[in-house]
C-alpha cells in the first residue's frame, strides 16, 4: 500500500497488525497471512522466503516445500499449480489468503472463495471476435479523450485459432478442401478482415488462420507453454479458453478450463478470477486397455462413470499405474470430453511420456528441459509426486474392463457397448419419447418410410464423419480407421450413396501422416476426403444431407449419424438427423460401410464384397 492509503484507511489495521505479539498465535498469524507485513508504508509477502533458483536453467522460481507445510504433499497436484500461483502474486500485494485457503484445502475445498489469475488467454474465432471488439471499444474510449489508443492491449498473452467457421458443404470428393475452404473465406470476409487487422495491431496476440486446424489439437501440439517465464521467474503454464473443450490441454499437464467471454476478457486485461476452491475427485486407473480397445471406447466409458459419481464442477486428477500406461494423446482425449461429465478440469500429471510427446510434436529442446527440470524441481512430476495426496473422493476404473462402445442416441453419457448397439436403437425407438426414446409404436417403427421410388429405414445412415477434437488428434485411432478403409477397399466395399462422409483433421500433421502411411487415398475411396480444417459435423456445421434422407426425416423416419465428436444431442449434428452415436474413426468408416446404426457388428456384414461374398466387421468372410 501506498503510505497515504494506508494512514487514511488502514491506520486501525496498522495499530492491530503492531500489536499483533500480544494476541492470540492462531490470530496473529491468520493477520499476518491475510494482509503481510506492512513495511515502510507497502505491503511485503510473506512468501519471498520460497523463492529458489533451478540449477540449469538458473530461473527463479517459487518452490513449494520451502514451504515447509507438512499439507503441500496431500494436496492434489492440480491444486499446488493454483497454490504456486498464489505464492507469486504475493509479490505484488495479494495472495496470501488464496495461499492459506488452498492450503487448508481438506476443509475449504468446495467452500471457500479464492482468486486466481491465468498466465494466458486461448480462443477460437467465434468468441475470440467479441473479446477483440471489446478491446476495439477501449481504444475507441481512449482515443475519444485524447489519449494513446495503442496503449490499450491485451496484458496477458492471447491465441486465437479460426477454427468455427468451416461447413461440410462439399464432400465425398476430391475438391472438397479447397472448395470449403473458398466458401469459408466468402462468407467470413469481414470477419476475417478484422481478425488479420487485430493481429498487426494488438501487442500480445497471436492468430492461426483459417485452414490450420482445431483450436485445442493445434492448442496442445503447438501453443501450450508447459513453463512460462516472466521477469526471470519460472512457473507452470495454465490458461482460461473461450471454447468448453479447453481442458485437452490438461493430458499434457497443463491446468486450463472453458469461461465465458467476461471472464476471458478479463484475463486479457490481467484480472483474477474468482472462484470457489475446487473440489478434486481423483480418478483411479488400473490395468491396461485390451488389443481393439481404442482412447474413445476409453472416454466414452470415462463419461459414463463420472456421471454417475458426479463431478459437475469439480477437478479430476488421475493417478494409478493406468494412468501412467496411457499415451499422452489417450490423455488428451480423456481430458477433452471433461464438459460431457461435467468437470472442470481433468489432469494428467507431466511424466516422461509428455517430455516424449513435446520432443515428438518438435518443441526445442530447452522448452522440454525446463519442463522436466521446473516440474521435478517443485513436485509436480510423475506418479511419485501424488503419492500422498487425499482426494475429495475416489472414483475407480480398471481399464481392461472397456470394451469397444458407442454412446447415444442423444447424449454423450449414454455408453452402448457395440455388441447391443442394434438392440438399443430398436428399443430407443418405440421407448417414451425422452433422452433415449422417440415414442414410436411398434407399426411406424417397423415400417420404412418412402420417399418416390425409394423407401428409408428408421436407423438407416444419413451422415458418417471423422471430426472433432476428441478424436483427431489422436494418431491411433485415425491410423486404426485408415487401415479398416484399405482393407474395406482391397475386399470390395464400398459407402452407399445416401451416406454423406467426411474427413475433418484437428491438423495439417494428420494429413501428413495418413498420407506418408498410405492411407488417405483409401480413405479417399471410401468418401472420407479431407473437407476442411476445423469444427465441423460435432458443432453442427455438417452442411446439407442426401434429399432422399432429407425428405424422409421430414416424413418421420428417425435417421442417423455415426461421429467421433463429443457431442450428440438431438438436432446440435443436422437438424433433421435424429438420432446420432458417438464412435472412433474406425467404427465410423464401419458404420458407413454398413449405412446403418441397427446392426449386430458381430453377426451382420457389412456388406458384400467383390467376389460376392460377405464382409464383417471383425474381417470374417462368410459365403453369401
Amino acid at each position: 500500500f501506498v503510505a497515504e492509503w494506508d494512514h487514511r484507511c488502514f491506520s486501525p489495521l496498522r495499530s492491530f497488525l503492531s500489536h499483533g505479539p500480544a494476541m492470540k498465535p492462531r490470530t496473529w498469524r491468520l493477520c499476518r497471512m491475510r494482509f503481510g507485513h506492512v513495511v515502510h508504508g507497502r505491503q511485503a509477502s510473506t512468501f519471498e522466503h520460497c523463492k529458489a533458483v533451478l540449477p540449469t536453467s538458473g530461473h527463479h522460481y517459487y518452490s513449494l516445500d520451502a514451504l515447509g507445510d507438512a499439507r503441500v504433499e496431500r494436496l492434489p497436484l492440480c491444486i499446488r499449480i493454483l497454490l504456486e500461483s498464489a505464492l507469486r502474486e504475493s509479490a505484488s500485494g495479494g495472495g496470501e489468503a488464496d495461499a492459506m485457503t488452498i492450503l487448508d484445502f481438506a476443509l475449504q475445498a468446495g467452500k471457500a472463495d479464492i482468486n486466481w489469475k491465468p498466465p494466458r488467454v486461448i480462443m477460437q474465432d467465434l468468441s475470440g471476435v467479441p473479446a477483440l471488439i471489446d478491446l476495439c471499444a477501449m481504444r475507441d474510449a481512449v482515443a475519444a479523450r485524447g489519449g494513446d489508443a495503442g496503449r490499450v492491449n491485451p496484458l496477458s498473452p492471447v491465441d486465437v485459432v479460426v477454427d468455427h467457421s468451416v461447413s461440410v458443404d462439399i464432400s465425398g470428393r476430391a475438391d472438397a478442401l479447397s472448395r470449403n475452404m473458398e466458401i469459408e473465406f466468402q462468407r467470413n470476409r469481414e470477419r476475417f478482415q478484422f481478425l488479420r487487422w487485430a493481429q498487426v495491431s494488438f501487442d500480445n496476440f497471436g492468430l492461426v488462420p483459417p485452414g490450420s486446424g482445431i483450436v485445442h489439437q493445434v492448442h496442445c501440439e503447438s501453443l501450450a507453454r508447459m513453463v512460462m517465464v516472466r521477469d526471470g521467474v519460472a512457473f507452470p503454464d495454465a490458461c482460461v479458453g473461450t471454447d468448453s473443450h479447453t481442458p485437452m490441454v490438461n493430458g499434457l499437464g497443463v491446468v486450463g478450463w472453458g469461461v465465458g467471454g467476461i471472464e476471458a476478457v478479463a484475463a486479457m486485461l490481467g484480472q483474477p478470477i474468482s472462484m470457489v476452491l475446487p473440489e478434486v475427485v481423483g480418478l483411479e486407473l488400473t490395468g491396461e486397455l485390451r488389443p481393439g480397445v481404442t482412447a474413445t471406447d476409453l472416454v466414452l466409458t470415462v463419461t459414463e462413470l463420472l456421471r454417475r459419481h458426479g463431478v459437475v464442477g469439480k477437478f479430476i486428477e488421475t493417478f494409478g499405474p493406468g494412468a501412467g500406461s496411457l499415451a499422452v494423446t489417450d490423455r488428451m482425449t480423456v481430458a477433452n470430453m471433461a464438459p460431457e461429465y461435467g468437470a472442470t478440469v481433468v489432469f494428467f500429471p507431466t511424466d516422461l511420456k509428455t517430455l516424449e510427446y513435446l520432443r515428438f510434436t518438435g518443441r526445442p529442446a530447452d522448452v522440454v528441459m525446463l519442463t522436466e527440470e521446473y516440474n521435478r524441481a517443485n513436485g509436480l512430476f510423475g506418479a511419485e509426486a501424488a503419492a500422498n495426496v487425499q482426494y475429495t473422493s475416489v472414483a475407480k476404473l480398471d481399464l481392461s474392463s472397456v470394451e469397444p462402445c458407442m454412446a447415444g442416441p442423444k447424449r454423450p453419457q449414454d455408453r452402448v457397448p457395440l455388441s447391443r448397439l442394434k438392440q438399443d436403437f430398436a428399443a430407443a425407438l418405440t421407448a417414451e419419447r425422452g433422452f433415449k426414446g422417440y415414442g414410436l409404436d411398434q407399426q411406424e417403427a417397423s415400417s420404412p418410410i418412402r420417399v418416390g421410388e425409394a423407401k428409408v429405414r428408421h436407423g438407416q445412415l444419413a451422415i458418417a464423419a471423422i471430426t472433432s477434437c476428441t478424436n483427431t488428434s489422436n494418431p491411433s485411432v485415425l491410423v486404426a480407421a485408415g487401415l479398416l478403409a484399405k482393407r474395406a477397399v482391397e475386399l470390395g466395399l464400398s459407402t452407399p450413396g445416401y451416406v454423406k462422409t467426411s474427413l475433418a483433421p484437428g491438423s495439417k500433421v494428420v494429413t501428413k501422416y495418413l498420407e506418408v502411411a498410405g492411407l488417405q487415398a483409401y480413405l479417399d475411396k471410401l468418401g472420407f476426403q479431407t473437407v476442411g480444417y476445423g469444427c465441423t459435423t460435432c458443432m453442427g456445421n455438417s452442411g446439407d444431407v442426401d434429399p432422399v434422407m432429407q425428405a424422409a426425416s421430414e416424413s418421420g423416419a428417425v435417421i442417423a449419424a455415426v461421429l467421433s465428436g463429443n457431442r450428440n444431442f438431438e438436432g446440435r449434428v443436422h437438424l433433421s438427423v435424429k438420432a446420432n452415436y458417438i464412435a472412433s474413426p474406425p467404427l465410423v468408416v464401419a458404420a458407413a460401410l454398413a449405412g446403418r446404426v441397427d446392426i449386430d457388428f458381430e453377426h451382420e456384414p457389412l456388406g458384400l464384397g467383390k467376389d460376392g461374398k460377405a464382409i464383417f466387421f471383425a474381417g470374417r468372410v462368410a459365403d453369401p
